[in-house]
């Protein structure tokens, strides 16, 4: 079981997908902020301090997801907080590998798009799951 106050940042430009991505998360007990871009997504991440980051990678700028991460990694308020990658790149560069086992882009998660919102869910519970609910779950 997971607290129900728990906060995401998603961050995408495409407010079709994070509309649906954060109605989805609303209603699975999540509070959700939403960012259109890297400065924007670094600006609320200060000030929200989320649990967990979705940030899609290909945004205004090709690459812009990708230095956000790495801008929120440097960052030492910001560098513990779980990043899951949700991205379209690998449509568009069948030959790109972001795999987390790499560490070079340090996140933890990927999920491509179009993203399967239930193994989303079970990967957000599980990586939010404190120590308290999993023993009140017993």
């Amino acid at each position: 079981m997971i607290e129900q106050t728990k906060t995401i940042l998603l961050v995408d430009d495409d407010p079709d997908f994070a509309e649906a991505v954060s109605f989805f998360l609303k209603n699975n007990g999540f509070q959700v902020h939403r960012a259109r871009n890297g400065p924007e997504a670094l600006k609320l991440a200060e000030m929200q301090k989320p649990d967990l980051i979705l940030m899609d990678v290909m945004m205004e700028e090709r690459t812009e997801g990708f230095f956000t991460i790495q801008q929120i990694r440097r960052t030492p308020a910001l560098k513990q907080i779980p990043i899951f990658v949700v991205s379209s790149i690998y449509a568009t560069r069948a030959d790109f590998q972001i795999a987390p086992e790499s560490r070079w882009l340090a996140h933890d998660e990927f999920f491509p798009k179009p993203v399967d919102l239930p193994r989303l869910l079970e990967k957000i519970r599980a990586r939010l799951e404190t120590p308290a609910a999993r023993e009140a779950a017993k």
